[in-house]
């Protein structure tokens, strides 16, 4: 009998395990769209110049959040907005992938509470990440990382570590960002992990509050902590690249008190280009300080951080910064697959360059904004080796 109850519970669990991934095959790719939508459009119109120039083009997106979802990222999906056939469409040379590990319920732009639900922690259980993953924000990252060391075993990416990758051209490149420093856990030792699992860049707060310090979607609007300093510090000895969309205007004042290092903001926008967005995008003042210290601004394609999310909009985002911060300054930072509405997908980057060259920005600077800014950032603040 014993026998027959035990050979009975694994062939059940079996079952309600098969039944779940059948299950999940259905739903998770609503889920995922509905959560990533596109809006709907007719194919855009690309001038025989601008997609000239486009094919030209070096292209780099400073923040996707595409490991975070249940979709085969080697695999051409129909809904989401990244993957890498669609990010060969596009023309992307180097995709920075950006790793979400925390979410307090009820997310907003005004003030979260660090202690919320968090729905990353369902999400992780929902998509049968390991168990480890479920009460771990250190694992949720590492984990993320590896999804993208298996696209680099199979000759998909190259994760980029050191300066030299930066010349690689045979595949797409990848950088690892932690959305936020959280997955430290507290533990200044769990940089070095991070930085072993190939992390070369940390956001340092995301929608809440943290060990680090302020988010400028938090409570307390504070500045670093004690730990928040030291982990800074930790990772500019490092070479590791702070990343400082999402964190307060204090804490980012400390940073750049802290640090001569540049840092930037992987996915924002500018307060002079759209004022609604005051309590999303820092102040132009603080931008100009990061722009003055060979840091960069990826603009991002959705209303949080811009007015208008059309080509036509995300052209104009970039020309006013453009205008604020000089041409040196400005770069892409889409937030693709961040649970934010846009209007194109990675494929479809062509019509930002159309839309660019029609309002008659000047093709080095389309060349600079589009990737070579980011090429440049990127090879000056990575690892030598």
């Amino acid at each position: 009998m014993r026998k027959f109850l035990k050979a009975f519970g694994i062939i059940f669990i079996l079952l309600l395990v098969a039944g779940f991934l059948i299950l999940s095959k259905l739903i998770w790719p609503k889920v995922d769209g509905d959560m990533n939508p596109i809006l709907a459009h007719a194919p855009y119109v690309i001038s025989p110049q601008a997609q000239a120039l486009h094919d030209e083009l070096w292209i780099a997106d400073l923040h996707a959040d595409n490991l975070l979802w249940r979709r085969n990222p080697s695999k051409r999906h129909a809904h989401g907005h990244v993957d890498l056939p669609r990010l060969r469409d596009g023309g992307v040379e180097l995709q920075v992938f950006s790793t979400v590990t925390k979410s307090p319920r009820g997310l907003n732009f005004d003030g979260n509470d660090a202690d919320a639900p968090d729905d990353i922690t369902r999400l992780a259980q929902a998509q049968l990440w390991p168990l480890r993953t479920w009460n771990s924000i250190y694992e949720r990252a590492a984990y993320q990382a590896q999804r993208l060391q298996k696209l680099e075993r199979k000759g998909e990416v190259h994760i980029i570590r050191t300066r030299a990758d930066m010349a690689k051209t045979d595949r797409i490149l990848g950088l690892l960002l932690t959305e936020g420093a959280h997955p430290l856990e507290g533990d200044i030792d769990n940089i070095k992990r991070l930085y072993d699992e190939g992390y070369r860049a940390m956001g340092l707060q995301h929608f809440f509050d943290n060990e680090l310090g302020g988010s400028l979607h938090g409570r307390s609007q504070a500045g670093l902590t004690k730990f928040g300093r030291e982990a800074v510090q930790e990772m500019v000895r490092q070479d590791i690249i702070i990343d400082v969309a999402h964190s307060s205007v204090q804490t980012v004042r400390d940073v750049l008190a802290l640090t001569d290092a540049p840092i930037f903001i992987s996915h924002g926008g500018t307060i002079a280009h759209c004022p609604k967005t005051k309590n999303r995008n820092l102040p132009d003042d603080v931008l100009k300080q990061i722009a003055a210290r060979k840091g960069i601004i990826g603009i991002g394609y959705f209303s949080g951080v811009i007015c208008d999310i059309s080509p036509d909009g995300i052209a104009a985002a970039i020309i006013d910064a453009v205008a604020l911060l000089g041409p040196d300054a400005v770069a892409l930072g889409s937030d693709y697959d961040g649970t934010v509405t846009v209007s194109l997908d990675t494929s479809e980057l062509a019509a930002i360059t159309d839309a660019l060259l029609r309002r008659g920005m000047e093709k080095a600077v389309i060349r600079k904004v589009m990737g070579e800014n980011v090429r440049r950032f990127l090879t000056e603040n990575l690892p030598a080796e």
